[in-house]
């Protein structure tokens, strides 16, 4: 696979470099995408447990939001 683009602009040149990550930085945009991905899965198991609990309660989110306010 091939390592994503980094694009560099000199704004003070206004000259721009595209290259291919090297390997610490593709190193750390694995761990970066990594990160990404497991905060995304917790925000969407948080997403679904509130659901969940709201079904069980019988009431819609905005009337969570009312008795909470």
């Amino acid at each position: 696979m091939a390592k994503p683009i980094i694009r560099i602009h000199n704004t003070e040149t206004n000259e721009v470099i595209d290259r291919e990550m090297n390997d610490a930085e593709f190193a750390q945009y694995e761990i970066d995408q990594a990160a990404h991905l497991a905060k995304q899965a917790e925000a969407e198991a948080k997403a679904t447990a509130k659901a969940a609990l709201l079904a069980q309660l019988g009431i819609t989110e905005e009337q969570a939001k009312l008795l909470l306010s």
